[in-house]
């Protein structure tokens, strides 16, 4: 069922037409609110719009940025037909780092390689050599580049063996952050030139790109970029966890008819909000996750499974017999979930709601990735984009495997 959003038309007109061609973080953004909708009349279901944002929609008719293959010193500019794609890593057929053809890290080095003025990254670890000599390339082409990680799984870890990727860069001169806390700076995502985000689960390393399942998302969109860049300089600012400010009111675009929401963890209460989505669904549900042990989310999923709505989903093993998992919670309650089937990792962090609605990002279904860590996630309504996401759900299903009996003890 696809949603139809209710879009205030006020001074769409008027804004548009005054939009200044580039803008600093540092300005009021201007966005469009737009509620998800199961039906044409229901009340809104993502963060209440308390305040009275201004609206507007920018356009999405710009230039995308190029794109090219090589590293390089000048990027060659090759234009691109739409305003999203999206990857999926498969490690069953490309799982050699040696190899780069075809693989997730090929599209990010396009992207890399194409930039014209800013890189900004807020990514969670790195061991990909080849992204490292793209990422100082581009500083050496006059590209402003800045990365923020984790401090225990990004600089700190970058003293192992297979890593050194971030001193490859900082002795390039590319600057390198950390958060220097003990919660973890979780997000995957990238900025390329103000126009084009990167994110979803994949972290930058070998495991992520070749062993584990995950998934990218690529967005080109200034009215999106402008959202990620100020979250980016949040962190850059060191304003990390629950006391940075929230702007989740704002964090809206409509794409070509797509709307699109943006929420960061801690300050945004992620968690609830797919709640209230999850409460909205009519049809099916399904899910991909690396850890779930948020037991409200479940229970919710469990609900709307009661009320005869279609659930499904794929746990990664590792884990998914933990005290804190709420498989088993699934499971007992005769909603159907299986274990991935996967020898490293499922990786996602995926819900498809309805055919339509798709969740992506870097936060894992639990209370210390909404509450504690810094993370992103995106919403938004697009058949055509849900389609590839429910396909690469039941390319997983079907390599997963159903518990075992004696996994788990229902009460």
């Amino acid at each position: 069922m696809h949603r139809k959003p209710f879009i205030p038309l006020i001074l769409v007109f008027i804004l548009a037409a005054c939009i200044p061609g580039n803008f600093s973080v540092t300005d009021t953004p201007f966005v469009t609110p737009i509620p998800f909708y199961a039906s044409d009349t229901p009340a809104p279901i993502i963060v209440p719009l308390t305040d009275t944002p201004v609206p507007i929609i920018v356009p999405v008719t710009d230039t995308p940025a190029p794109i090219i293959v090589p590293i390089t010193d000048t990027p060659v500019a090759v234009p691109t037909a739409r305003w999203w794609d999206v990857y999926f890593t498969d490690p069953l057929t490309i799982n050699n780092p040696d190899v780069i053809a075809g693989s997730v890290e090929e599209k990010l080095l396009q992207l890399i390689n194409s930039a014209q003025t800013s890189i900004h990254i807020a990514s969670f670890e790195f061991s990909l050599t080849p992204v490292a000599e793209a990422l100082i390339a581009a500083k050496n082409r006059g590209v402003d580049v800045k990365w923020v990680t984790d401090d225990k799984n990004g600089l700190d870890y970058d003293i192992q063996p297979g890593r050194g990727q971030f001193a490859l860069l900082t002795g390039a001169g590319i600057e390198v952050k950390d958060d220097a806390r003990s919660a973890l700076m979780h997000n995957k995502f990238w900025i390329f030139d103000n126009h084009t985000v990167w994110t979803g689960s994949t972290n930058i390393t070998v495991n992520g790109v070749f062993k584990q399942n995950n998934n990218v998302l690529v967005i080109r969109s200034t009215d999106i970029a402008f959202i990620y860049e100020r979250e980016f300089q949040e962190l850059w600012s060191n304003q990390f966890g629950p006391r940075a400010p929230s702007t989740a009111n704002t964090q809206w675009a409509i794409l070509e008819g797509t709307p699109i929401q943006v929420l960061f963890s801690a300050e945004d209460s992620a968690v609830n909000n797919l709640i209230a989505l999850v409460n909205d669904a009519q049809v099916n549900i399904r899910f991909l996750a690396f850890s779930f042990t948020d037991y409200p989310l479940a229970k919710a999923m469990i609900d709307r499974a009661a009320a005869g709505v279609d659930v499904k989903g794929v746990y990664e093993t590792f884990g998914s017999t933990s005290t804190g998992s709420e498989m088993k919670t699934f499971w007992c309650a005769g909603v159907p979930v299986r274990q991935d089937g996967n020898p490293s990792f499922l990786h996602d962090k995926i819900i498809i709601v309805d055919n339509s609605i798709v969740v992506t990002g870097s936060l894992n279904y639990s209370s210390n990735a909404d509450e504690s860590n810094e993370e992103n996630v995106v919403i938004l309504d697009n058949v055509e984009i849900a389609a590839l996401y429910l396909q690469e759900f039941e390319k997983l299903w079907n390599q997963a495997h159903d518990l075992e009996p004696g996994t788990v003890a229902c009460q």
